[in-house]
């Protein structure tokens, strides 16, 4: 099946829409021991402002939906992004805790809002497509980590001021925001209600809703891997070891690229194995790979980790947001708001979490949440399966 113009056009719309939501946000990453020591946070202060910025995801992300439903997608991600761009730059000028959480909050409020959005009029695309390439975009996203990722780290070595890059990646990734606006589909993300079939419900049906919930606790699982290596990365390098400015941020952009290459063989492997088998392997490589940097701490073996992190759960969140939203009987978008929301618990927990730990012992014991959370994933693959008794009818 060969998809028609539009939609060929849409999918350069959504990828540049997983690229510009994963580059903001890393590019500030590299920069967090410096904020940390700017605003005299210790270390569970500074994870519990990090987890300031998921609480924000987790109050907007209930209205996603239903903005969906009234402005569509495109443009509820486009108002997202300018607004979390606003913020990069509340953080970048913070001086005190206070301004740096409020910044931080506000990007992660309009992250939980625009990822929706996008995952959204992705899924729509891949149903243009005819084919799995959910994937393929998470793995875009994942580029645009790394890129930032490498443009903080690069501006750091070079001694740019936060509020000098912050100020610059605004400018330059809210125009091509705008791009990716104008190229997106158009009209309502929902397809009309075909004729003899079941008329959605407005909440979620009590039959989906402890897969849902599994599935939203499995998504929480990876993203508390994914957000380590984010919030606790870098100052994680900069604390246990002596190495170079650039490689501080190393261990979260050796998570990404790893995730990338994952999430761009995903599709491949998803189709082969399915999402569940796919899931699994991942989440056993990165609860090994983990277990591994905390044993045997060295830069080496902490890239490495991340790396295997990273590689682990590759898959993980895209499959459970596809798998969401192929649960029958619901409005356009509440399964896929519901589990995304449920997720950002992961985001919510993990930062303050492990500074709760290596506040009681040190921040190398407290790394064992990671694989701790790999395996609790583990357990809860079966979500991903949808039982042929329980599939709703084609309609006659």
């Amino acid at each position: 099946m060969h998809p028609s113009a539009e939609f060929t056009r849409a999918r350069w719309a959504v990828t540049l829409m997983f690229i510009l939501n994963g580059v903001g946000w890393a590019s500030l990453l590299p920069r967090y021991p410096e904020l940390k020591q700017i605003t005299g946070l210790g270390d569970f202060g500074w994870g519990a402002v990090i987890a300031l910025g998921p609480l924000g995801g987790l109050i907007t992300g209930l209205f996603t939906a239903r903005l969906m439903r009234r402005f569509h997608s495109p443009w509820v991600w486009l108002a997202a992004t300018l607004i979390g761009l606003a913020c990069l730059n509340l953080s970048g000028n913070a001086s005190h805790w206070v301004m740096l959480a409020a910044g931080i909050g506000g990007m992660a409020a309009m992250d939980s809002i625009a990822d929706i959005a996008m995952n959204a009029h992705g899924l729509r695309v891949q149903k243009g497509y005819g084919r799995s390439i959910l994937n393929g975009l998470h793995g875009w996203w994942s580029v645009g980590a790394v890129v930032g990722g490498f443009l903080g780290s690069i501006a750091l070595q070079g001694g740019v001021p936060i509020w000098v890059q912050t100020a610059v990646a605004s400018v330059l990734f809210g125009a091509l925001a705008l791009v990716a606006r104008s190229l997106a589909l158009r009209g309502p993300d929902a397809s009309p209600v075909e004729e003899g079939a079941a008329t959605p419900t407005k909440g979620i049906p009590r039959r989906w809703l402890p897969r849902l919930i599994a599935l939203g606790l499995l998504g929480a699982s990876a993203g508390l891997i994914e957000d380590s290596g984010a919030s606790w990365g870098a100052v994680y390098m900069d604390s246990q070891f002596t190495v170079e400015p650039f490689w501080v941020g190393m261990a979260f952009v050796a998570l990404q690229v790893a995730q990338m290459i994952g999430r761009f063989t995903g599709d491949a492997l998803t189709n082969r194995i399915g999402a569940r088998g796919a899931v699994t392997q991942g989440f056993i490589i990165a609860a090994l790979g983990m277990a591994v940097a905390v044993v045997l701490p060295t830069p080496a073996t902490t890239i490495l980790g991340f790396a295997c992190a990273g590689w682990g759960i590759a898959t993980a969140i895209p499959g459970t947001m596809h798998a969401a939203d192929e649960l029958p009987g619901m409005l356009q978008g509440n399964g896929l708001t519901f589990v995304t929301w449920l997720m950002r618990l992961g985001f919510f927990v993990g930062p303050p979490l492990i500074g709760l730990v290596a506040q009681a012992v040190d921040l190398r014991w407290a790394l064992i949440v990671i694989p701790a959370a790999a395996l609790l994933g583990l357990l809860l693959t079966p979500a991903l399966t949808l039982p042929e008794h329980e599939k709703s009818p084609a309609p006659q």
